[in-house]
């Protein structure tokens, strides 16, 4: 199985339920909730991986973050970010220091 094509199909998923009604899908519930709970969502599930990391429960870590991605996902889809944008922009910071980078960034 190709890694990379789990989030592929996750992201055309989650694309065809922004729309779906709030009680076919978990997923079209956080779309109609709005933007501001989609970031609670994700600040959650960051927290989440956190405080899973500092137990160092490595299945857990895995599982948080799992809910961390599907949830960056749903923001990506809120705004229309596909998965081929996020990695042209690590593409291209791919080789440069990350304090050039950070310095680099415009404000």
């Amino acid at each position: 199985m190709d890694d990379l094509e789990v989030f592929n199909r996750l992201q055309v998923l989650i694309q065809s339920r922004k729309n779906s009604s709030k009680d076919d899908s978990y997923t079209a519930g956080l779309f109609q909730k709005g933007q501001d709970h989609l970031l609670k969502k994700l600040g959650e599930e960051s927290f989440e991986v956190v405080m899973a990391s500092k137990d160092n429960d490595r299945q857990h870590v895995i599982m948080e973050l799992a809910d961390l991605w599907f949830h960056t996902l749903c923001v990506m889809a809120y705004h229309d970010v596909s998965l081929g944008e996020v990695a042209l922009e690590l593409e291209r910071r791919e080789g440069v220091s990350g304090l050039e980078e950070k310095a680099n960034r415009k404000e």
